[in-house]
């Protein structure tokens, strides 16, 4: 169990492969940072994600990506601990040595529901609970199913208000809804593949890097 701390803004923690970073990335971001009064939202790049194939391109192209289009974004950081730390990039770790960094400070590790109905899957997911608060975000009528494994744990550590999180650095889950841009990187690559126009889709200083070193085609 956790010792109550006093209030202080947490830290949100995005991570993901960013394969190329976009406006859906970005604007959840943002909508979480003002709307819960975060410090600030870390995007953090997957070096070698263990759960899905490796990125087409590489971990310091993506992390140039992420840079880019976070330059003039206020409360966003690039975090670029997974690339410095090698080997397969585990959140069990990333977590540890936020948790080494920040000891008091909350910390909210974002998921969306599909991800936070895999996390059985992941690498000693069940000591995310232990050095992070679960931000998990669902569109709106996407509901968790009844018989699931999840569902228990969301029963155990859920509450309902960000102020139930200030006074402890980890240890429960908020749900936030949040209307989701329906856009992925999957659909990003396949315009640029297929000679197709991404434009609006993510950021100009993005899709310039990418025209520049004729990635995804």
């Amino acid at each position: 169990m956790t010792s109550p701390i006093q209030p202080q803004k947490p830290i949100g923690i995005l991570g993901g492969t960013f394969n190329p970073i976009h406006h859906g990335h970005l604007r959840l971001a943002l909508e979480l940072y003002e709307r819960l009064d975060l410090a600030e939202v870390r995007l953090i790049p997957s070096a070698r994600p263990p759960h899905r194939e490796p990125p087409s391109i590489s971990a310091e192209m993506r992390l140039a990506m992420v840079k880019l289009a976070t330059e003039d974004a206020t409360g966003l950081y690039v975090d670029d601990r997974e690339l410095l730390r090698g080997g397969l990039s585990y959140m069990v770790d990333t977590l540890e040595s936020l948790r080494q960094e920040y000891p008091h400070t909350p910390l909210f590790l974002i998921l969306g529901m599909d991800a936070f109905m895999t996390l059985p899957h992941w690498h000693q997911w069940k000591r995310f609970i232990t050095l992070a608060h679960l931000l998990v975000v669902r569109r709106p009528g996407k509901i968790l199913p009844m018989v699931h494994i999840m569902r228990d744990f969301l029963n155990t550590y859920q509450v309902r208000s960000v102020k139930e999180l200030l006074h402890q650095p980890a240890g429960h889950v908020l749900v936030q809804e949040i209307p989701a841009l329906t856009i992925s990187a999957t659909q990003i690559r396949g315009l640029i593949a297929n000679g197709k126009n991404p434009h609006y889709l993510l950021p100009e200083s993005v899709l310039n890097f990418i025209h520049t070193h004729h990635l995804y085609l």
